[in-house]
C-alpha cells in the first residue's frame, strides 16, 4: 500500500520533530515504533478483529501522549482517511478511526513553565484541513445511520473550526449542500443536535455569507424552537449556545435582523424576558448567563447593522419601534431597576438596553419620560428611580449603566432636558434621597450635589454632576435656567444666597484637597479617581457657548486663581489639568464681559503670566493624547460569548479589571466618548485663534487723559496743540511697537507651543511689514491671474472673428466667381448675336438692348449683395479695432497678430487676379 512506501521517511520526520519539541529521543522513538506498528496492522491486517484492536490501541496512545499525537500527524492521517473512504461497512472500525482523529486534534495539557512549545493538536489540525477533500469526506459521514459516527464527525469539525476557523469556513461554504447537512443535524437526536449547535456557533462567527445561508435554511425557527423546548431562561447550556448562534447571525447584519423581524417577529425573544416578580430572587448562574445572552441579542438589534451599511439608522429605528411595541421596556425596567436581587451584570446590561431603546427615538423617549415603576402605592417615575440607582450603586458598572440611561434620554431631546431642568429649584430640607419616591427629580439632584465634604457625599456629588452635565449639554435654555438657581449660604446671616455654580466650584476644591490627603496616606478610594473629572466635565459642558455661565464663574476672583493653580499642579494628573485648561480656554473664548479683571483679555493675561501659554497649550496636547489612548482601550471591549459568559455573570464590579488603572478608569472611558474628543479638538483650535486675536488687538477701553497734559495758564494754544501732537505721535509709535510685539509673541507661542522668542519690537515691525508685503504680492498674483484669463478670453474671441472674416472673404470670392461666370455668359451671347447678324436679313432682336437689360439686372443683384457684404465687413472692422485696442492695453503686438492675416488675404487676392487674367486671355 501507499503507507509502506512513505513510512520510513514520515517516521524520520516524526522522530526529528518529536525529539526537538519534547527532548526525549528514546521515548519518541518507542512511541513512533508503536504508532507505525498499529498503522501497519490497520492498513495491512487481514483479520477484522485484529485491525479493530490495533485501532483501539492507537486511539489510546494518541489520546495520552503529545509525542504520539505529533507522530500520528506525520504518518497516520492518510491511513485513517483511507479507512473512512473504503471501509464504510465496518462501523466499529469507522468509529475507531474517527475517535483517533479526534484525539489527535484535542490538546493535551503540558507541564507548567514550558513556553513556546509546539502544540501537536494545532499542527494536526493544519495538516488535516489543508485538503478540502478531507472536509468533504467528513461531511459525507453525517449521512451515516450510526449515532457515534455522526457524533464524532461533528466533534472533529468543531475541533478544526476552533484551530483554523477561516480555512474551514471557506472549505465548507465551497462544498455543495455542506451547510445544509449541518443544519439537518439540528433536527437529530438531542446529543447530536447540541453538538451541531455548538459547531454552528463557531462556523457563523464573522462569516457573513455563511450567516445568510444558515438563516435561509430556517435557523431562526429552529433556534427558538430549541430554546422553548429547553425551558427559555430556565434552560441549561443549550439555551446559551442557541442564543450565541442567534447573536452571531444578527451581529452587524441588517438583512438578517430584518428577516428575523419579518418572519417570526420579536415575540419569542421578548417572551424569554418575561419574569414573574416572585422569581426575582431565583437567579442561578446558568439563568443569569442565559438572560445576559438575551440582553446581548436585544443590544445587537438596537444598535442596528455595521457602520458601513447605508440603512443602519433606519434599521435601528425600526427595531427600536418594534421592540417597544412588544412592551420590552417593562421587562427591562423590572430587571434593571426593580430586581435588586438580580446579579449586577444582569442589571447593568438591562439598563444599557433601556438607553439603546430610547436614544434619538421620540416615541420611546416619551414613553420612558412618563413611565412609572414599583407597585402601588409606592410608584415612582422611572427616571427618578434610575437616578436613585446612580447614587446608590456600589458597583461601578451599574452606576455607568444607569448614567447611560439618562445620557441617552437627554441626547438630542431638548424637551426632555427642559422638563428635568425645570424641576431643579430648591432641595427638600426635611427629606433625604433614601426616604422614598416622593422627591422630585431636580430636588434629588440638588441634594446629591450639596454634599457636606465627606468622601461618600463627594462621590454622590460627582455622580449628580455627571447627570447634570447630560441635562445641560447643547441646551442654552437649560443652562440659563440652572444658572438662576441660588442656594442658601452656610451662614445665611453673614452672606447672600450663593449660585449653584459657585457651590460646585467649592466642592471641586474640597475633592482636590481630600484626594491629596488620600495620596499622602498612600491610599485612594475608588470614587476619588473620577470625582474631580466628573465635576470638571460638568463645568466644561456648562460653559460651552454660554457667556452668562462664564460671567457667573468669574464673579468670584478665587475661581480663576484656583483653576490656574490646577493647571500648574503636576500632582493633579493629566485629566484634571487638561479639563481645567479647557475651562480656562472657554473663559477666554465665550467671554463677553467688558468689566476689568473679568474680561477675556484679563483671563488671557493671567494665563500668560501665571501659567504661560506654552505650558497651557501643552496640557491640551497631553489631554488629547490621553483621550486618543482611552478611545483605543474602549474599542477592545470583549463581546459576550461562551468563553466570557461565566466571568461576566459572576462580575460584581470591574474593580479588578485590567483596564481599571488610574488613567483608564471605566468611568473615564464612559464620559470621554467620541463626541467629547471631537469637541476638545475643535475647542483647542478656537482657543488658540481667540488668544492670538486678543494679543494682536488693543483693548477697547476709554483712556483717561493724564493731568500733566492739561493746558497750563501760560501756554498758548499753538504751543499746547504742538505738545499734544508730539504726545499723540509718540503714543502711536509705542502702540505700534506693542502691537507688533504682542502679535509676534502670540503667534509664536500659539503656533509653535511656546518656543523661546527673543525678537524685539523692531523684529515684530519687520514681521508685520513682511506680512503686509506678502499679502500685496498675493493680491498682485491674483490680479495677474485674472488678467491672464481675460487675455485668453480675448484671444479666443479674436480667433473667432478671424475665422468669421475668412468665411466672409470666401463668400466674397464665390460672389466674384459668379460675376465672372455671368460675364462669360454675356460674352457668349454677344458672339452668338454677331453670328446671327452675319447670317442674313432676318430680323433679330436688339442685342444691345438685351445686353443692357441683362447687365443692369446683374449689376443690381451684385450691388445688393456687395452692400450687405460691405456692411458686415464694416461691423467686423469696428470689432477688430476694439480688440486691437484691448490687446494693446494688455501689451500684445497687434501688427504681428494681423501680419499673417494680411498675407493670407494678399495671397488669395493674387490668386483671384491670376484667375481673372486667365479668363481675359480666354
Amino acid at each position: 500500500m501507499d503507507f509502506k512506501i512513505g513510512r520510513l521517511n514520515l517516521n524520520a520526520v516524526a522522530q526529528g520533530v518529536g525529539g526537538f519539541v519534547f527532548g526525549n529521543e528514546n521515548s519518541t522513538s518507542n512511541e513512533d515504533s508503536y504508532i507505525e506498528k498499529y498503522l501497519d496492522r490497520i492498513s495491512n491486517g487481514v483479520l477484522a478483529d485484529d485491525r479493530r484492536s490495533a485501532m483501539i490501541n492507537l486511539q489510546s496512545l494518541v489520546a495520552e501522549s503529545s509525542t504520539a499525537q505529533m507522530s500520528f500527524g506525520a504518518m497516520g492521517f492518510p491511513v485513517l482517511l483511507n479507512v473512512l473512504k473504503e471501509e464504510r461497512d465496518d462501523v466499529e472500525l469507522i468509529r475507531g478511526a474517527l475517535e483517533t482523529i479526534l484525539s489527535a486534534l484535542t490538546p493535551i495539557e503540558t507541564a507548567q513553565g514550558q513556553k513556546n512549545v509546539v502544540q501537536p493538536a494545532l499542527v494536526n489540525s493544519d495538516l488535516l484541513s489543508r485538503e478540502s477533500e478531507n472536509i468533504s469526506l467528513l461531511l459525507s459521514l453525517l449521512s451515516e445511520d450510526d449515532f457515534y459516527v455522526r457524533y464524532y464527525t461533528l466533534q472533529i469539525i468543531t475541533a478544526l473550526l476552533t484551530h483554523s476557523p477561516n480555512r474551514i469556513q471557506e472549505e465548507i461554504i465551497s462544498i455543495p449542500r455542506g451547510i445544509t447537512r449541518l443544519m439537518d443535524m439540528l433536527m437529530d437526536r438531542e446529543v447530536i443536535r447540541n453538538e451541531a449547535l455548538l459547531l454552528l456557533t463557531y462556523l457563523t462567527r464573522q462569516a457573513e455569507e455563511i450567516q445568510k445561508i444558515v438563516v435561509f435554511e430556517g435557523a431562526f425557527e429552529k433556534i427558538f424552537s430549541i430554546i422553548k423546548e429547553e425551558g427559555d431562561s430556565e434552560g441549561g447550556v443549550v439555551v446559551q449556545d442557541s442564543l450565541e448562534l442567534l447573536n452571531n447571525l444578527i451581529r452587524n447584519n441588517t438583512s438578517n435582523q430584518m428577516l428575523l423581524k419579518e418572519t417570526i417577529g420579536f415575540d419569542p425573544l421578548v417572551s424569554i424576558l418575561k419574569l414573574r416578580r416572585g422569581s426575582a430572587y431565583n437567579f442561578t448562574q446558568q439563568k443569569t448567563i442565559n438572560l445576559l445572552g438575551v440582553m446581548e441579542t436585544v443590544r445587537l438589534l438596537l444598535v442596528g447593522g455595521s457602520t458601513s451599511e447605508p440603512d443602519k439608522d433606519a434599521s435601528k429605528l425600526a427595531n427600536q419601534t418594534a421592540l417597544a411595541q412588544k412592551k420590552i421596556l417593562d421587562y427591562l425596567l423590572l430587571l434593571g431597576i426593580e430586581s435588586q436581587w438580580a446579579p449586577v451584570a444582569l442589571r447593568s446590561s438591562a439598563l444599557r438596553c433601556i438607553g439603546n431603546l430610547v436614544i434619538k427615538n421620540p416615541h420611546n423617549l416619551l414613553i420612558l419620560g412618563t413611565k412609572l415603576v414599583g407597585e402601588e402605592p409606592h410608584l415612582e417615575p422611572a427616571l427618578s428611580a434610575t437616578f436613585r440607582v446612580i447614587l446608590r450603586a456600589s458597583a461601578i458598572q451599574e452606576f455607568i449603566a444607569a448614567d447611560y440611561v439618562l445620557k441617552c434620554f437627554c441626547e438630542g431631546n431638548s424637551d426632555g432636558q427642559e422638563m428635568l431642568a425645570s424641576t431643579i429649584t430648591q432641595p427638600y430640607s426635611n427629606a433625604t434621597i433614601d426616604s422614598g419616591g416622593s422627591m422630585p427629580f431636580g430636588s434629588m439632584l440638588l441634594q446629591a450635589l450639596l454634599s457636606n465634604g465627606a468622601n461618600g457625599d463627594l462621590e454622590k456629588c460627582a455622580r449628580a454632576a455627571c447627570v447634570l452635565s447630560h441635562i445641560l449639554k447643547d441646551n442654552l435654555k437649560c443652562k440659563e435656567l440652572v444658572l438662576k438657581v441660588e442656594l442658601e449660604a452656610p451662614v445665611p446671616s453673614l452672606s447672600a444666597p450663593e449660585p449653584l455654580m459657585h457651590r460646585v466650584m467649592r466642592y471641586l476644591a474640597i475633592a482636590a484637597s481630600s484626594g491629596s490627603n488620600d495620596e499622602k496616606q498612600n491610599h485612594k478610594s475608588e470614587g476619588a479617581l473620577y470625582i474631580q473629572p466628573l465635576i470638571l466635565q460638568l463645568l466644561v459642558t456648562w460653559l460651552a457657548d454660554c457667556p452668562n455661565a462664564v460671567n457667573c464663574l468669574l464673579e468670584s476672583p478665587g475661581h480663576l486663581t484656583y483653576l490656574l493653580s490646577l493647571v500648574s499642579n503636576p500632582q493633579a494628573g493629566i485629566v484634571v489639568q487638561g479639563l481645567a485648561a479647557i475651562i480656562l480656554g472657554e473663559c477666554v473664548l465665550y467671554n463677553r464681559n467688558n468689566e476689568i479683571k473679568r474680561d477675556a483679555f484679563s483671563v488671557a493675561d493671567a494665563l500668560s503670566q501665571k501659567v504661560g501659554l506654552s505650558h497651557f497649550f501643552s496640557k491640551f496636547d497631553e489631554l488629547q493624547k490621553f483621550l486618543s489612548h482611552l478611545s483605543t482601550v474602549g474599542q477592545h471591549s470583549q463581546s459576550f460569548g461562551r468563553s466570557s459568559a461565566v466571568s461576566t455573570a459572576e462580575a460584581e464590579d470591574v474593580e479588578n479589571d485590567g483596564t481599571n488603572q488610574k488613567h483608564e478608569h471605566p468611568v473615564l472611558l464612559e464620559i470621554f466618548d467620541s463626541m467629547f474628543i471631537r469637541y476638545v479638538d475643535k475647542l483647542e483650535a478656537e482657543i488658540r485663534q481667540s488668544i492670538l486675536g486678543i494679543y494682536s488687538n488693543t483693548k477697547n477701553k476709554v483712556a483717561v487723559l493724564p493731568a500733566e497734559l492739561e493746558q497750563s495758564d501760560k501756554e498758548t494754544d499753538v504751543d499746547y496743540i504742538k505738545r499734544l501732537k508730539a504726545f499723540v505721535a509718540s503714543q502711536c509709535n509705542e502702540m505700534q511697537d506693542l502691537l507688533c510685539r504682542n502679535a509676534t509673541l502670540a503667534e509664536e507661542l500659539v503656533r509653535t507651543g511656546g518656543a523661546t522668542v527673543s525678537q524685539g519690537p523692531s523684529s515684530g515691525r519687520e514681521r508685520v511689514l513682511n506680512e503686509s508685503l506678502r499679502q500685496e504680492l498675493q493680491e498682485a498674483r491674483r490680479c495677474a491671474q485674472i488678467l491672464t484669463a481675460e487675455k485668453a478670453k480675448i484671444e479666443d474671441e479674436a480667433n473667432n472673428y478671424r475665422n468669421l472674416a475668412a468665411k466672409l472673404e470666401s463668400d466674397l470670392k464665390s460672389l466674384s466667381d459668379a460675376y465672372n461666370s455671368l460675364e462669360q455668359v454675356n460674352f457668349r451671347l454677344e458672339s452668338e448675336a454677331d453670328e446671327f447678324r452675319k447670317g442674313g436679313s432676318v430680323q433679330h432682336p436688339d442685342i444691345e438692348t438685351i445686353k443692357a437689360e441683362a447687365r443692369e439686372a446683374a449689376e443690381k443683384e451684385s450691388e445688393a449683395e456687395l452692400n450687405d457684404l460691405l456692411i458686415c465687413l464694416g461691423q467686423e472692422q469696428s470689432k477688430v479695432e476694439k480688440l486691437s485696442a484691448r490687446l494693446t492695453e494688455l501689451g500684445e503686438d497687434v501688427d504681428s497678430l494681423l501680419e499673417g492675416l494680411g498675407d493670407e488675404a494678399g495671397l488669395e487676392g493674387e490668386g483671384e487676379g491670376e484667375d481673372e487674367d486667365e479668363d481675359d486671355d480666354k
